[in-house]
């Protein structure tokens, strides 16, 4: 027993049955990887977040006061309309759709919001009127899906020229708002310490963000939204409400769309007819960009958040330079949708 007691303390083996230094383990780790950027649903978003990360230090590197929480709050702050419109459009893409109508409504709720305060209407009626008409708006488009069996690019077409139309019935010319709480909202930031601060709309579009992933992952609806996706056919055969969803989710990019109109009302301080004229292109790439695969069933919100943030940063790259057109962020996000695109048909194409 003085012996045993005695002896000296053998090291203990690191390369034992899951120690660190197993080949398993290892191999297990390298295999978790590769499946996590090979996978359709994770791999998409996943090289989403490493770029954003890459071309943030890129920027930092190169520029001096880059690399501040600031100026990664400030992409938030100028994108907050964006991150809305990429929450509705997510919705429609999640089910094999697409929603083109989204900048022409941005522009008729600016249009309605600046017309309206002009006239001596009250804030607290003009927001939720605009909500409400947009709304209607993408529950007629969902409604022409489904009954006229419209294809989706067709009808959010026409309800793009539709409201673009009734833009300049309104006013052919740019309205200034003038409102004070309006004007109090533009200039408002929310300190949170160290000199850095948001805006009202940052929160606004964090409480959409959060309530759309909710929405996504905890409940029937969003379940069926991933299932039409998938596929239209097993829903029905499951006994999901697809027409009902269909529908729905035209509603929720249209209330989304009228939310991000506000928002750039919040920014911009006036209404005009040729309000984000392309923005509808933005909301996509940065959906596609961000993992969501264009034909349904993938996506994640957080992703398209990430997809936002990407275009943000390279737009906020190209101002650091200040001798780059600002068109070089067209040719950049252009580039970077065909490689994201191309990317998702490798991804699908091994899984099947």
């Amino acid at each position: 027993m003085t012996k045993l007691l005695d002896a000296p303390e053998r090291p203990a083996r690191t390369g034992g049955r899951g120690g660190p230094d197993n080949p398993a383990a290892r191999q297990g780790v390298v295999r978790s990887i590769r499946n996590l950027l090979t996978s359709p649903k994770y791999g998409p978003v996943t090289v989403t977040a490493v770029l954003f990360v890459a071309i943030f230090i890129i920027g930092g590197v190169r520029y001096r006061g880059f690399l501040s929480g600031q100026v990664f709050l400030n992409l938030f702050v100028d994108n907050a309309y964006l991150i809305v419109l990429a929450v509705g459009m997510t919705f429609v893409i999640l089910t094999g759709g697409i929603d083109l109508s989204v900048g022409a409504v941005v522009a008729l709720s600016g249009m309605i919001a600046a017309s309206l305060l002009q006239t001596g209407w009250s804030p607290a009626a003009v927001i939720p009127l605009i909500l409400v008409l947009t709304s209607v708006l993408g529950l007629l488009v969902g409604l022409m899906i489904h009954i006229f069996k419209v294809q989706p690019f067709i009808a959010t077409l026409a309800a793009m020229f539709l409201a673009r139309g009734l833009c300049y019935v309104i006013s052919q010319s740019s309205i200034s708002i003038t409102d004070a709480t309006f004007v109090q909202l533009a200039v408002a930031r929310i300190p949170l310490g160290g000199n850095m601060s948001i805006t009202p709309s940052v929160i606004i579009a964090v409480l959409a963000v959060a309530i759309a992933v909710w929405v996504l992952h905890a409940t029937r609806f969003g379940r069926t939204v991933y299932a039409i996706g998938g596929s239209e056919q097993s829903g029905l055969l499951m006994g999901l409400p697809v027409a009902r969803t269909k529908v729905l989710v035209y509603v929720i990019s249209g209330f989304c769309s009228g939310l991000a109109g506000v928002l750039f009302t919040f920014y911009t301080l006036s209404g005009y007819p040729l309000t984000a004229i392309g923005t509808e292109l933005d909301a996509i790439a940065a959906v596609v960009i961000g993992g969501t695969l264009l034909t349904g069933g993938y996506g994640f919100v957080l992703g398209s958040v990430l997809g936002v943030l990407v275009l943000g940063v390279i737009q906020t790259i190209i101002t650091f330079e200040g001798t780059l057109s600002s068109w070089w962020t067209k040719i950049f996000i252009g580039a970077l949708l065909l490689v994201f695109i191309i990317l998702q048909k490798v991804l699908t194409a091994r899984r099947r």
